[in-house]
């Protein structure tokens, strides 16, 4: 919101209307929101904000409920902001798996809410996703932390061995053979060979590709 348009256009997404109703009741008492429309699923969001909007307006702000037919939240976020980047979209959901909060975030959400928040704390994450500021509760912080670690456990998958996991977290920390070799107590030959597998196994060019791997797999800080 800027100085010149203190409302905020809302686009509520949920695929019960109840919830859309109690929502929009709520949000319709503070004038620094707008409801501009709803969408009973992914799928018309989509549709709608493709073909002009609502009424002709754009939402500056979405509240996205997660698990909807045709097209869940997920999905939605991404195409949503694949053709509107300035969107801020809010997951606000009753679902907590792990795997779920870190789909949500990577799909590009501001912010994960559970729909179990108090009025006072949807606003708070609303406002806070105004300024591209993420607000998580300490339970969908530790699920989205659990989902990482797991993420994490199932290296495996990539063909690794432990030890190219440990040299490959090093990389991304940018530390040189020797001091990888210090640090896992293996000789610099050692080190230098578990590169090279690690440059083949994960399709790379140099140590600075393995370290933007070993970050975008969500590995590595």
């Amino acid at each position: 919101m800027n100085a010149e348009s203190t409302t905020c256009k809302v686009l509520i997404v949920d695929d019960h209307e109840m919830v859309r109703t109690g929502l929009r009741t709520y949000l319709m008492l503070d004038s620094r929101f707008e409801i501009i429309g709803e969408a009973g699923s992914g799928a018309e969001a989509v549709s709608k904000l493709a073909n002009g909007g609502f009424g002709g307006q754009m939402p500056q702000l979405i509240l996205m409920d997660l698990m909807m037919p045709e097209m869940n939240g997920v999905e939605a976020t991404k195409a949503l902001l694949a053709k509107h980047p300035e969107l801020r979209i809010i997951i606000l959901t009753s679902f907590l798996e792990d795997d779920k909060v870190l789909e949500a975030m990577e799909a590009g959400a501001v912010s994960y809410v559970l729909k179990t928040v108090s009025a006072d704390e949807l606003i708070y994450a609303m406002q806070g996703a105004l300024r591209s500021m993420p607000v998580m509760s300490s339970e969908v912080s530790q699920a989205l932390t659990r989902g990482l670690r797991q993420r994490s456990l199932n290296h495996e998958e990539e063909g690794l061995t432990d030890r190219e996991r440990e040299v490959l977290l090093l990389i991304a920390e940018g530390k040189s053979n020797k001091e990888i070799g210090d640090e896992l107590h293996i000789s610099i030959k050692t080190v230098k060979t578990h590169v090279s597998n690690l440059l083949m196994k994960c399709d790379a060019e140099d140590r600075t590709q393995l370290a933007i791997y070993a970050h975008r797999k969500g590995w590595a800080r």
